[in-house]
């Protein structure tokens, strides 16, 4: 994890195994995330570290976290601008013209679920 400011790595794992938690055919959120991480406030943060999943491990299913509305905020950071949607649609995940999930409601997941296990 080279690529990472050292006083954010312990933060930026913690984000990496929650995301790896997200089941397929499900989202998250950048808000929800930090919540569950206890550091509410956080969701950008949670956004830079996806931001550098990619340069840290493949395996780090990025493509499942959006905005707080379903937006697919992130795809810019993909290899391509339809990386992210192409992915999600694989999974089931259908999203507008406008790059929002249409059915968000149904296909979010809280990281808080965890604690029902």
């Amino acid at each position: 994890m080279n690529s990472i400011d050292p006083k954010n790595q312990d933060f930026f794992e913690r984000v990496f195994d929650v995301v790896r938690l997200i089941p397929h055919g499900r989202v998250s959120t950048y808000g929800a995330i930090a919540a569950y991480l206890g550091a509410k406030r956080s969701a950008r943060m949670v956004g830079w570290a996806m931001n550098l999943s990619h340069q840290v491990d493949a395996e780090i299913p990025a493509h499942r976290v959006v905005n707080r509305v379903g937006l697919l905020t992130g795809m810019h950071h993909f290899k391509t601008l339809t990386t992210m949607r192409e992915k999600l649609l694989q999974e089931g995940i259908m999203c507008d013209e406008h790059d929002q999930i249409v059915n968000f409601n149904e296909v979010f997941w809280d990281p808080f679920s965890l604690d029902n296990l």
